[in-house]
């Protein structure tokens, strides 16, 4: 009898043992079963995890604008770099950098007393070429000489007085003046120079208006034409400027795909300096009472763009079509409508009826 008993007391204590060390980890499994109704409190615990945390926007009207936005740069009305049409010493210089000049000012002069010289010859050449005619004249109208002397007395006088033209033409050639109202840049050269047509004597510009020229992609063209409005900004200045577009280019650069836009601002104060960059904003299109989503909720894929909406706490895919996009909304044309509550982050995690709590809801504006 104690032979048969001392097997089962090790057994038993080994089971008891056994027991012990596996208790605390079988605790918690008890209190589970107990805490839910046959079992079904494992079931709603896992349909809780598998839920998951969105915001979401209430889709009501929005004003929806198609922007470009480019860069350009400030350019003068008029713009031309001064030089003598011939060679010679300059003689004079008539002007002070910086300062504004009126279309016709003497701003520097060569020297021409040869030129003065010859012309001086021809004048008086040409006063006896008249008086002869004048006598010649008379003298036909008396019959007195033939109709050929006195034709020749005419073309005698006519081609001194081409001489005194071309000679004339030939000093203006020696003055520098202002082609256009202006503010003249600074001076290379001085008086006692020797200058050419080559040489650049300054530069002269006209800065009231200016000129904005900027880019704008190819499928634009059609859209953007003479009288269109722009806004743009300069670095430092906090308030923008309006212009208005006046000139396009014909031909569509080939190599960025863009044309090219000129717009005038009328630069009245002469505030704003040629050569500055400028940020150019122009809006195509304007479309009210629109419905426009953030571009993160809609999901592109194969059979059509694809949206969720929180419906009796669950999500549901709508499939949509777009219209106008801008950089950070989409307009929709067909799918949603006014009052639905549209879910706009982790979408990428959504699928059809899983369970959604809502952390944040907007209205979109």
């Amino acid at each position: 009898m104690k032979k048969f008993n001392r097997p089962v007391l090790t057994i038993f204590s080994i089971v008891l043992i056994l027991g012990l060390i596996l208790y605390p980890k079988l605790k918690p499994m008890f209190k589970k079963s107990e805490s839910g109704q046959g079992g079904g409190g494992f079931a709603m615990q896992g349909f809780q995890s598998r839920s998951l945390n969105a915001n979401a926007m209430v889709i009501g009207p929005s004003v929806l604008r198609e922007m470009i936005n480019s860069t350009g740069t400030l350019l003068p009305d008029e713009e031309v770099d001064l030089s003598f049409e011939t060679s010679g010493k300059i003689v004079s210089v008539n002007f002070t950098e910086g300062t504004r000049v009126k279309r016709g000012d003497l701003l520097a002069k060569i020297n021409d007393r040869h030129l003065q010289a010859q012309l001086l010859k021809l004048k008086a050449q040409r006063k006896l070429a008249e008086e002869r005619e004048f006598r010649q004249r008379n003298l036909l109208s008396r019959d007195a000489i033939s109709q050929e002397s006195y034709d020749q007395a005419v073309t005698e006088l006519q081609a001194l007085e081409a001489d005194v033209m071309l000679l004339e033409a030939r000093i203006a050639e020696t003055e520098l003046r202002a082609p256009f109202d202006g503010i003249i840049g600074l001076r290379y050269l001085s008086e006692g120079a020797y200058a050419n047509p080559n040489a650049r004597i300054a530069r002269l510009v006209k800065i009231s208006p200016l000129k904005i020229e900027f880019s704008v992609p190819e499928r634009y063209s059609g859209s953007v034409g003479p009288g269109f409005p722009i806004t743009f900004s300069i670095d430092g200045i906090n308030q923008p400027f309006r212009a208005s577009v006046y000139a396009i280019d014909p031909m569509v650069d080939i190599r960025t795909r863009t044309i090219v836009v000129r717009a005038l601002f009328p630069n009245q104060s002469e505030g704003l300096k040629p050569g500055r960059f400028a940020a150019i904003n122009m809006q195509l299109d304007e479309i009210k009472d629109a419905i426009a989503i953030p571009t993160e909720a809609l999901i592109p894929e194969m059979d059509g763009d694809k949206v969720y909406v929180f419906r009796n706490g669950q999500a549901r895919q709508l499939t949509v079509r777009t219209g106008l996009r801008t950089a950070d909304r989409i307009q929709i044309v067909e799918g949603l409508s006014f009052g639905d509550t549209l879910l706009i982050t982790g979408v990428m995690q959504l699928r059809q009826g899983i369970p959604v709590v809502l952390d944040q809801i907007v209205i979109s504006e």
